[in-house]
């Protein structure tokens, strides 16, 4: 079960929902990351809800290690074992591929790894991870793939997207038989394609056209916020995302800055994922609509503002700039939570703002008026 629907459009920008068997997804959307079922700062589940979260990301390779997918299952799948009744996407262990390149070895079958908690070998190819993720139970399941750097040569590139091309196929066959299983633990796991091709224009195209004739619910574009610049990312977005299909969801993985959102979602990217504001919270480290603000500066020792003029996040309700500063001097975690949920609730509300301006045929001026605002800082 399955269903994009396009609600409005400016230029290539797009507002949808994408209806699935754990709910509906209003897009453009930011998955919140959990990586191990639970976002790095003491957040729960329920508070997610509460600052507008529709969708969460949780990572296959770091619950494959701990505590085990078999243990997931038991526990109902990840709905279940993170008490989230919304939907969820599991990445496929393919950017360990890349993250972890020191402790790997890729072949045709699949990809060897070292665990990095204890240093057992782990295999994992597109069938395995297709296995684990069909234990997680989540709503959405990425491809397994490999994530070739930049920095190599377009031969080692070519290759690379090739094998990630056969590991598609032999993906979508291994879920089609997982989920024709009695016992799966979601019998409606939908599989999205990665596009690959690093920075080379040519090689993405020719693979995007490739990958959008199997018809898969959704497609991300990979490969991109890994150490090219802004303006490459930009530019391979703009000829790619026109060769993938115009009625179906399109996802940048692991972007990132509000600035990069505001600049995809014209080039007409519909998911998005980063750790930037659960990461940048825990050290202090704020978005605002006048840019981002470093609460630890002495400048805000007696503040007595919140964070955020008018923004609805528990931090900014209930307390000051002067007293978190506090908190996250004296070391105390509910300064590191509230930081957390401020940025988490500033990108949920991007993302609703981005959506309002497309149905209301303002995003240029929007996006516009956005980027001068966040250049500043308060």
């Amino acid at each position: 079960m399955a269903k994009y629907t396009i609600i409005a459009e400016e230029g290539r920008a797009k507002r949808a929902s994408f209806e699935t068997v754990h709910g509906t997804v209003e897009t453009p959307v930011f998955m919140n990351v959990a990586t191990a079922a639970a976002i790095k700062g003491g957040v729960g589940a329920y508070e997610l809800k509460e600052i507008g979260t529709q969708i969460a990301l949780c990572n296959t390779y770091h619950l494959h290690v701990r505590p085990g997918d078999g243990i997931v299952r038991k526990m109902g799948g990840l709905p279940h074992f993170m008490d989230w009744d919304r939907p969820i996407l599991t990445d496929s262990g393919g950017f360990q591929v890349f993250s972890l390149a020191k402790l790997r070895h890729i072949k045709e079958e699949g990809v060897t790894f070292q665990s990095h908690v204890d240093g057992r070998r782990i295999f994992m190819g597109p069938e395995e991870s297709m296995r684990i993720q069909s234990n997680l139970g989540s709503t959405i399941a990425m491809a397994f793939d490999e994530c070739p750097s930049s920095t190599l040569d377009e031969k080692y590139i070519r290759d690379s997207v090739a094998r990630t091309e056969r590991w598609l196929v032999r993906c979508a066959e291994e879920m089609k038989q997982l989920n024709s299983l009695e016992d799966t633990v979601n019998r409606e796991q939908l599989l999205f394609g990665i596009n690959q091709g690093a920075v080379s224009e040519e090689i993405r195209i020719e693979n995007a056209e490739k990958i959008r004739e199997m018809d898969l619910p959704g497609y991300a574009v990979g490969g991109l916020a890994v150490g090219e610049t802004h303006e490459e990312m930009y530019r391979i977005l703009d000829v790619t995302v026109p060769h993938l299909p115009r009625n179906k969801p399109v996802y940048l993985m692991g972007v990132g800055t509000p600035a990069n959102i505001l600049e995809a979602v014209e080039r007409g990217v519909d998911f998005f994922d980063c750790v930037y504001p659960t990461r940048n919270g825990r050290h202090g480290h704020l978005y605002t609509d006048h840019g981002k603000i470093n609460i630890m500066n002495a400048k805000f020792e007696t503040d007595p503002r919140p964070i955020e003029e008018g923004c609805d996040c528990p931090a900014c309700r209930h307390y000051s700039r002067a007293y978190i500063r506090h908190l996250m001097k004296a070391g105390e975690v509910l300064g590191l939570r509230l930081c957390v949920l401020h940025n988490l609730r500033y990108y949920n509300r991007l993302m609703e703002e981005i959506r309002e301006a497309i149905e209301q045929g303002r995003f240029g001026e929007y996006k516009k008026e956005k980027l001068l605002k966040i250049a500043g800082e308060s």
